[in-house]
């Protein structure tokens, strides 16, 4: 993809048409691409059934941390090369297996891997709230295993520690939205420096604040649902968000 100007570019407003838009390009773009979407949810599959695997072969849940850790890293990586393929396909030119994935690679040298630095600090000082909403209410309480001695999360401590923790995390996936949904797509389309691109986000996020935690909450409900036929939910989920993210951005950035 060759670059857009240097600077951010301003995001507009978002209408419900434009979801429904942005689905129905989506799924345009998988039927027309079906390769590059079977190849980035191969990998999220092939890295949750990885995951899963050795939680159940050690009997350490403390595995699916790394999970949660190492998503991030790659996560915005896969996003880019559906980005690239929706962009192609929207102004004709031809998709190279080679050159799509190779605009991926390139994303190392640019500003990418600071967005993913930030996701993950913002992991990072989420699991330490967790742990520490964990040992406000139920520190003292006398459990043989947390994931076995289920009866303690229904005491009042218990239930309260599950609001709270609800709460909190809910705050977190929404700050992570916020500063993600229109920053990654503009990385890619624009020469932009990754805080700026948060802003942008942020900002155009806050002033479509309903439509945009609506189409939040889809994307989450859709990808837990797809995740609990043993990943597999995810070859169809992750593609058309994917590609309807791109096609977000853009009707974003038109009624700018």
């Amino acid at each position: 993809m060759k670059l857009k100007q240097q600077g951010v570019a301003d995001l507009g407003s978002v209408t419900f048409y434009d979801l429904k838009s942005a689905l129905y390009k989506g799924w345009s773009d998988m039927r027309r691409a079906p390769l590059y979407g079977f190849v980035v949810a191969s990998i999220c599959v092939a890295f949750g059934f990885l995951l899963l695997w050795v939680t159940l072969a050690t009997g350490k849940s403390y595995w699916l941390v790394f999970a949660a850790v190492g998503f991030p890293l790659f996560g915005p990586f896969t996003a880019v090369a559906l980005y690239e393929v929706s962009h192609r396909l929207e102004y004709g030119e031809p998709l190279v297996f080679s050159e799509i994935f190779g605009v991926v690679l390139g994303q190392a040298r640019r500003q990418l891997p600071s967005l993913c630095a930030i996701i993950l600090m913002v992991f990072l000082f989420w699991f330490f709230l967790a742990h520490m909403i964990f040992a406000l209410f139920l520190g003292l309480s006398t459990m043989t295993n947390v994931s076995t001695s289920l009866d303690v999360y229904l005491s009042s401590d218990g239930l309260t520690m599950i609001a709270v923790g609800t709460l909190v995390g809910a705050l977190f996936a929404l700050l992570l939205f916020m500063i993600t949904v229109f920053a990654m797509p503009m990385l890619l389309d624009r020469e932009v420096d990754f805080v700026s691109a948060m802003i942008a986000s942020f900002t155009a996020v806050q002033n479509n604040l309903i439509l945009m935690v609506f189409w939040g909450a889809v994307i989450a409900v859709m990808t837990f649902l797809a995740m609990l036929p043993a990943f597999f939910g995810l070859y169809f989920v992750l593609p058309l968000f994917g590609h309807a993210s791109w096609h977000l951005y853009q009707a974003s950035q038109a009624r700018a």
